[in-house]
């Protein structure tokens, strides 16, 4: 669980498996993550990512489990 009383800013980021996770803004982000261009406070980021990471498999999984 996350700290309510969090008000830094964060960005939401992504790595090749599409998976996602907050990132504090201002610090470089992780070699194989990258910005997707939300920011906010950690339960706004928190809230994007539950409304657009709705399969947590990670891509890999996704794309053989199709073939």
């Amino acid at each position: 669980m996350f700290n309510d009383d969090d008000q830094r800013i964060y960005t939401v980021v992504r790595n090749d498996e599409e998976q996602y996770s907050v990132w504090p803004t201002g610090r470089s982000v992780p070699r194989g993550w990258a910005e997707v261009g939300v920011t906010g406070t950690k339960a706004e980021c928190l809230d994007h990512i539950r409304v657009v990471w709705t399969d947590l498999r990670p891509r890999s999984v996704r794309e053989a489990m199709e073939a």
